[in-house]
């Protein structure tokens, strides 16, 4: 293809849920956007036909993260931000070794931003003050911890600390920010007894909605001050 988008903005996940209302948003405001994916749904054909770059990338070894970043690397000169909204959801199982479990969530969660960051930093700088953003999403459990997915929250507890890390690597060009979210949005097959019990757990007893979390993007894109930071949205589930 060529260089032929004027610095888009990269999301990984793109294909579903939070990933997926953020590239629609950023396509609405006439912004390029290019979107990883790793399962091929309906939503990926839906966001190519409104002009998304799609590309299929396996963040489950390190080879599949680099030849990702040489197909974006192939297709802009510079990148208006990393969101990086890739993620997997895996219990401590008596059928999985634990091993298996830990390099799974450590792999996507922390290998994956980690390399790509790294990989991406060159499209990323010479946009003047403030002209780039990294956006890591993590989890509000990075504060509370989980005794169903230790592994899990421990991951997203590295890639909350290098939110830090890379904020004084890269400033004052690029600001670098987390988002962690409780609950945002259920899953279809979520009955109501699930549902209800998921609420309470909240002080403001609602799922936030995608809305929630594209404004707090906004934000932190407009922002020429914020960096290094970890913006909570979970309706205060951490006082109840």
């Amino acid at each position: 293809m060529g260089n032929t988008l004027s610095r888009p903005v990269l999301i990984t996940g793109g294909g579903r849920r939070i990933g997926l209302a953020l590239a629609h948003h950023f396509l609405a405001q006439q912004q390029p956007v290019i979107v990883s994916y790793r399962t091929r749904y309906p939503a990926i054909d839906r966001l190519e036909q409104a002009g998304a770059v799609c590309i299929q990338a396996d963040f489950s070894h390190d080879d599949g993260i680099y030849t990702f970043a040489e197909a974006v690397k192939s297709r802009c000169s510079g990148l208006r931000a990393v969101l990086h909204n890739a993620s997997g959801w895996q219990a401590e199982s008596p059928t999985t070794p634990l091993s298996h479990v830990l390099n799974a969530m450590m792999q996507i969660h922390v290998h994956a931003p980690y390399l790509l960051n790294h990989e991406l930093e060159d499209l990323l700088r010479g946009h003047g003050h403030a002209g780039s953003d990294i956006i890591h999403f993590t989890d509000y459990v990075v504060e509370r911890g989980s005794d169903k997915h230790i592994a899990y929250a421990a991951s997203k507890a590295a890639l909350d600390n290098m939110t830090r890390s890379f904020a004084r690597k890269l400033a004052p060009e690029v600001k670098v920010n987390a988002i962690a979210p409780a609950l945002v949005l259920f899953n279809e097959g979520d009955d109501a007894d699930y549902r209800q019990k998921a609420l309470n757990k909240s002080l403001m007893k609602i799922a936030g909605g995608e809305k929630e979390i594209i404004n707090l993007v906004e934000y932190i894109l407009t922002s020429d001050y914020v960096t290094g930071r970890s913006y909570a949205v979970d309706g205060g589930r951490p006082l109840v």
